[in-house]
């Protein structure tokens, strides 16, 4: 009972995402409760050509700016106009097929958009989500769909209450079968809801497994964050480490109908995730047949960015053993790495991949174009989950 209720809930805040309707914005007041409520105001607009316009009616204001994470172009801001109802917009594009994180700042002060339900969680706020149609692998398409569940566990690790999301391939819940797992880690600063959100991760895995792409598989989306984030190599085991080995996959392997054996495990993650997926993936050689790391690897082992060189031993030196022993290597399918050429941890990837290879380990690795966006991210989910499991 508690668990339907949890995956109706979440499955509708998922759906808000599913597309964006259009409309011809019109500048008639609205009448309501009261009186009249202002001028209509309609955003965001997504155009056949892909161009998007965005609007916020702030008659007061005396500058507003567009603020687009991904969106190719907005870089530090747009600049927004105002027409004589006090609507300000600005229409940006073409804009290439995919979610986009958004935000306005009226005279300094950000704000989500009023006019559009769709949001997207990160660690320490929330974003308005625009979706632009156009691709095969992410539209919400006429196939069979999964659920994507909101759940809240107690974690005895960290002694409080935590949360992730879970999506269950079509017929789990009519059916008996068990499945594989595949936990998926987001990066920092995002939170459990970013991969279904802005990473489009259930659309995904439908669009693949109703193409006969992927095999059915459950996917855990957990909270990578169990406190400030700050970049750099951590002594001793970390918190989300003793959560996730603790009391996240023991919650998943009892309460979901998953194999419970490494060949049918696997484990990804990007940037931030992708760094926590090497800290479990080797350290525990008996948990993982399947590793991804997307535009990520061992934080400081080039010698810079997040974190610069580590102090005292390194990384590689603290898990020597396990790296050159035969249990890591028994049963590992696959070691897949990805990052763009533009991507400010691209060192950082090439030499993780370099240090592996030298330990025995056949990793593949790819480079993109591209940086360190979810416009790449979504594409490696959708390389990387048809992979797993065959």
């Amino acid at each position: 009972m508690n668990r339907l209720k949890t995956t109706v809930v979440a499955t509708v805040a998922v759906t808000l995402a599913v597309c964006v309707l259009t409309f011809t914005p019109s500048a008639q007041a609205q009448p309501g409760r009261g009186g009249q409520r202002g001028p209509r105001v309609t955003s965001p607009e997504v155009a056949a050509d892909r161009h998007v316009t965005f609007r916020i009616l702030a008659p007061k204001a005396e500058a507003v700016r567009l603020s687009g994470g991904d969106i190719p172009g907005v870089g530090q801001g747009a600049e927004m106009t105002k027409d004589p109802n006090g609507i300000w917009e600005v229409t940006l594009g073409p804009i290439g097929a995919g979610a986009y994180r958004y935000n306005f700042n009226v005279d300094g002060v950000s704000v989500i958009d009023p006019r559009n339900p769709a949001t997207s969680e990160s660690n320490a706020n929330t974003w308005s989500l625009v979706c632009v149609p156009g691709s095969e692998f992410m539209d919400t398409r006429q196939v069979p769909h999964g659920a994507v569940a909101e759940v809240t566990y107690w974690s005895a690790s960290l002694g409080r209450f935590r949360r992730m999301h879970v999506y269950t391939p079509p017929g789990y819940e009519s059916g008996q079968a068990k499945y594989p797992v595949f936990y998926l880690l987001h990066g920092a600063s995002d939170s459990d809801d970013s991969w279904t959100s802005v990473g489009r991760a259930g659309f995904i895995l439908d669009n693949l497994i109703a193409a006969g792409k992927a095999r059915p598989m459950v996917v855990v989306m957990p909270a990578g964050h169990t406190g400030p984030f700050t970049f750099g190599r951590r002594s001793g085991v970390d918190e989300f480490t003793k959560d996730f080995i603790g009391d996240i996959m023991p919650h998943v392997e009892k309460n979901y109908r998953v194999y419970t054996d490494k060949a049918h495990r696997a484990i990804a993650g990007l940037s931030m995730g992708g760094a926590q997926t090497l800290n479990l993936a080797i350290p525990y050689p008996d948990k993982f047949a399947y590793v991804g790391v997307f535009s990520s690897g061992i934080f400081g082992i080039a010698g810079g960015g997040p974190g610069g060189a580590p102090q005292g031993p390194s990384w590689e030196e603290q898990h020597k053993d396990k790296l050159d022993g035969t249990a890591l290597k028994d049963g590992l399918k696959l070691v897949w790495f990805a990052t763009g050429k533009d991507d400010f941890l691209v060192q950082t990837s090439r030499a993780s991949v370099e240090m592996l290879k030298k330990h025995g380990l056949d990793v593949v690795y790819k480079e993109t174009d591209g940086a360190h966006t979810w416009i790449n991210w979504r594409d490696y989910l959708n390389e990387f989950a048809p992979q797993l499991f065959q």
